[in-house]
């Protein structure tokens, strides 16, 4: 396996900025692609060790691309995530004023986070998405657009000036970025981690989804993210995107994962892996028997009684 990370490029993405606060960015070889899609092929295909990507915002959630990417094709795993703040700036040609500018271009994530500022300052200029806010200033550069959002350390890298700096249409927004790799041994348990799971049922009946959500409950599973996802097999068909507290070696993540597997029609483990906020993980449930203590009790209880010595 190459020694190199694969990143949604070009050079002078957000995505780049996180994956450089991996300490061991520093010894692998950084490739850019140019679509999400593409790193983690790279991965299937072996060309690279692990790809970074973005998975999800605090202003508009999931990234679809990414969760769609893990969610479909050859399974893949997560093993860090890293939050990075994120501003943007307004990068422009060298002498561009804010009146000159009819089109802006960012990746599709970023119009969210900049919509207020847009109506505000630039009501009149269309919107192109591009495959990511490096690229969309690589494009501006070109000549094909007026200005692009990206973040204001791309604007020498493509001979551009920063016109306005700070923008955000939410205070505090940042981004969560994954480090995928192909499937292997999960990442030791830290006591501050996440575990990341697609679930598909076998059918759609009432209460279809409570049922899923009963197995996290009763074992004291609290849940960080959940998201529904079309599957492609026709409206109304859709997997559930899940993040939730624990590690899969925790006793109640174990359980829990062994409950959805009996119910549920697939189950794709995505990783355990170490919270990048290092908030350890704490039982909130009220209900009895949920604590670590308590399972592992349950648990040698059974195994006693299993070997004759209760």
């Amino acid at each position: 396996m190459p020694a190199s990370y694969a990143y949604l490029g070009p050079e002078g993405t957000f995505t780049e900025v996180a994956l450089r606060t991996l300490p061991e960015a520093a010894t692998r070889e950084l490739i850019p692609y140019v679509s999400v899609q593409s790193a983690l092929d790279a991965v299937r295909a072996g060309e690279a060790e692990a790809a970074f990507v973005p998975i999800e915002n605090s202003v508009e959630g999931g990234i679809t691309t990414t969760l769609d990417e893990l969610v479909a094709g050859t399974p893949l795993m997560i093993y860090r995530e890293v939050l990075l703040s994120i501003t943007f700036a307004l990068l422009v040609r060298p002498g561009t004023k804010l009146s000159d500018i009819k089109t802006v271009t960012a990746h599709p994530a970023a119009q969210p986070q900049v919509r207020n500022w847009l109506k505000q300052h630039l009501p009149d200029a269309a919107w192109e998405s591009a495959a990511s806010n490096a690229d969309g200033a690589r494009l501006v550069q070109e000549g094909r657009y007026d200005a692009a959002f990206a973040g204001e350390f791309a604007a020498a890298r493509y001979g551009l000036e920063a016109l306005e700096t700070g923008i955000h249409d939410a205070e505090n927004a940042q981004t969560r970025f994954v480090l995928v790799g192909r499937p292997a041994r999960p990442a030791a348990r830290t006591g501050a981690d996440k575990t990341s799971i697609v679930l598909w049922q076998r059918d759609d009946h009432p209460g279809g989804l409570r049922d899923l959500l009963d197995e996290f409950a009763t074992r004291g599973v609290n849940l960080m993210l959940l998201q529904s996802r079309p599957t492609g097999a026709g409206i109304g068909n859709y997997c559930f995107c899940i993040d939730a507290e624990g590690h899969i070696s925790d006793r109640r993540v174990a359980e829990t994962l062994t409950g959805l597997k009996r119910i549920c029609l697939q189950v794709r483990f995505l990783g355990s892996y170490p919270r990048a906020d290092l908030q350890p993980t704490e039982v909130r449930d009220p209900l009895p028997g949920t604590s670590d203590a308590e399972f592992v009790s349950a648990a040698d209880w059974v195994a006693r009684c299993q070997d004759g010595r209760f």
